[in-house]
């Protein structure tokens, strides 16, 4: 029985301090910094994540000039 609940505590954990790291990233990549992304993410967990998603990014952020995805390899690439 305490097993159970154990696996579950840390299922728990994991969504929560993945989150938090998404958040802070997204929120780095929109231009707003680390910290309101990941205090975000560490407070409202995924519901963190899911605001960050809907966050218009800032004007001259990395989002607006690279895209929502990142680049597989930044090697070849002229500024």
């Amino acid at each position: 029985m305490l097993a159970l609940i154990g696996a579950k505590a840390l299922y728990l954990l994991f969504a929560w301090l993945i989150s938090a790291a998404a958040s802070a990233w997204l929120s780095e990549r929109k231009g707003y910094g680390e910290r309101p992304g990941l205090a975000a993410g560490l407070l409202l967990s995924v519901i963190g994540l899911v605001i960050w998603l809907l966050v218009p990014a800032r004007r001259d952020s990395v989002w607006k000039r690279e895209g929502a995805i990142p680049p597989l390899s930044r090697a070849g690439r002229r500024r």
